[in-house]
């Protein structure tokens, strides 16, 4: 194998010495920055051939050391708060000077790709890395030039990782070691301190959702999206753990992707050329696409072995919960031609209600789709974290908050403008639990979920009668094929009508208490969808 320059298509199988420093490899095939990970002794690989690392300290990303670099394109545009926080630009060029000069000892792993499925988009970006995984991850996630593309690739942006390279608090004016700094100016991202290779996932998604508003006029949006055999397209947005990518995977449609998209004036796109999901409780009867697709090529993160064996233990969080794979998006069966699709007939907003008391499916208006859309809400269960002992509401605009640069309302018009022009259907769908809170009631079937998807999309929940879910005003289906009727009404799914009555008020009031920072801005009808909690708890259905 050559160093620095080659762009092999069918290498050599030579590999370098793990020891040999100041190399650097660009555009490899898959199979070697595998055998590159297995011989740097940085990865093995599982009994179907998918290469395993651990991401070592950091097991998801690290939001609080994810900074914007404030200059005069980012100044008044930017929105400024706890999640997008600035960034001296005198301190960006000396932490990249010195990362620059950290990675001319070391051996480099360069991987071109671009990102945008929608050609009028594409946004060509470069990763350098210090690790070979983090480059086979690049492969898997950016959408792949061709050899003769690559052979006069110019990156619009580039991302340095160095996940051994620590940043020094008092010179480079990072608050801790590790970090992750976007500059739109120099349209460059540096990362270190972290191998979790989501930090470079999420921070491409970050550019995107500044750019393509701004300078196109394109709504960018954190979800999966499919495509029917009749071209109807739906898409999903959701928070992690609510169920957009097990979704997506439907096998009676076409996945155009799972995790982030554009809707231009053209329809839908997929920004991205893979899938990064969640791995825990893995089940191959429920999520038989996911399963199969973790083959040779995919890449598995803090995934644990069962005993004596390279079988891994989907069940096993003793790494983390947050056991992730990636993999080319052409691993699923069935794709979108292109990953595009036309402008959506159907917007899911999953949620994962750890109180139990939204419904399975609901039906949105207008106001009600932006109020939901800019609360972004799920639920954190007890148990996941220390010092959670029952359930913990979680608000994320726009289901995206930490990866939205500008102000959540900007995304919101534009989702409104669209919903409008072309007509799209909104539903509220509850992928959590029913019969209960998190503790009492049960998790919702899976089956049951897609039944009542599928239902929406083919039309037969418009020929059925709907009731007023009272406090959140929701109107809600009295029936469904393939559902039992009791579970469609929170309420009657419960043992104590005052118990149910006692929990949603409080989930009122947390959706309400979220809601004031947006009041300002919000026109009178979306106000007006807020729920409202009612007074008395021992209301008869």
């Amino acid at each position: 194998m050559k160093p620095s320059g080659t762009n092999p298509t069918h290498g050599s199988c030579h590999l370098p010495d793990p020891s040999t420093t100041n190399r650097s490899y660009h555009n490899l095939l898959p199979e070697q920055w595998i055998e590159l990970t297995i011989l740097n002794q940085m990865g093995c690989l599982s009994d179907t051939g998918a290469l395993v690392v651990r991401t070592g300290k950091f097991t998801g990303r690290a939001p609080k050391d994810r900074f914007i670099v404030r200059d005069e394109v980012t100044q008044n545009t930017v929105d400024w708060n706890d999640i997008n926080k600035p960034f001296d630009p005198s301190h960006f060029d000396r932490l990249e000077k010195d990362m620059r000069t950290y990675a001319k000892e070391r051996s480099l792993y360069i991987k071109d790709g671009y990102v945008c499925a929608n050609p009028r988009y594409r946004t060509n970006v470069r990763l350098i890395a210090q690790y070979p995984w983090s480059a086979l991850f690049a492969h898997n996630m950016f959408l792949r030039p061709t050899p003769e593309e690559l052979q006069d690739f110019q990156p619009d942006w580039e991302i340095l990782c160095l996940p051994e390279f620590e940043a020094d608090s008092a010179v480079h004016g990072t608050p801790r070691g590790n970090f992750t700094i976007i500059n739109f100016s120099k349209r460059r991202i540096l990362i270190g301190g972290s191998a979790y290779t989501g930090e470079i996932k999420k921070s491409v998604f970050s550019a995107l959702n500044f750019i393509l508003p701004l300078q196109h006029k394109v709504l960018s949006m954190h979800c999966s999206a499919t495509v029917g055999e009749n071209g109807d397209v739906a898409i999903y947005f959701g928070l992690s753990g609510t169920g957009k990518t097990t979704l997506s995977a439907d096998p009676n449609r076409y996945l155009i992707g799972d995790d982030e998209h554009g809707w231009s004036d053209e329809g839908v796109f997929n920004f991205e050329g893979g899938c990064y999901a969640k791995v825990i409780h893995l089940d191959p009867e429920k999520e038989p696409s996911i399963y199969q697709a973790i083959r040779h090529g995919a890449l598995l993160e803090n995934v644990v072995f069962k005993p004596n064996s390279r079988t891994p233990d989907y069940d096993n969080s003793a790494i983390t919960e947050n056991t992730r794979v990636s993999y080319p998006i052409h691993f699923i069966p069935r794709i979108a031609k292109d990953l595009q699709g036309g402008h959506p007939k159907h917007i899911f907003f999953l949620t994962a209600d750890a109180f139990g008391v939204l419904p399975p499916i609901a039906k949105l208006t207008p106001a009600q789709a932006m109020y939901y859309f800019i609360s972004g809400y799920t639920a954190k269960v007890a148990g996941t974290e220390q010092g959670i002992d029952e359930p913990q509401a979680t608000f994320s605009a726009c289901f995206g908050a930490p990866f939205m640069p500008l102000h959540p309302t900007v995304y919101a018009r534009m989702l409104r403008e669209r919903i409008q022009k072309h007509h799209t259907r909104v539903w509220l769908v509850n992928t959590g639990w029913i019969q209960g809170p998190y503790g009492k009631g049960k998790r919702i079937d899976l089956p049951y979920t897609r039944a009542l998807i599928n239902a929406a999309l083919d039309g037969t929940l418009d020929k059925v009668p709907y009731e007023k879910l009272e406090i959140f005003q929701l109107d809600i289906p009295t029936s469904c094929p393939g559902v039992p009727d009791h579970i469609l009404h929170p309420k009657r799914s419960w043992d104590s009508a005052s118990d149910y009555y006692a929990q949603a008020n409080k989930l009122a009031e947390k959706f309400v208490e979220n809601f004031r920072k947006y009041e300002a801005l919000a026109d009178r009808e979306v106000l007006e969808a807020a729920p409202k909690p009612v007074v008395s708890k021992n209301s008869h259905v």
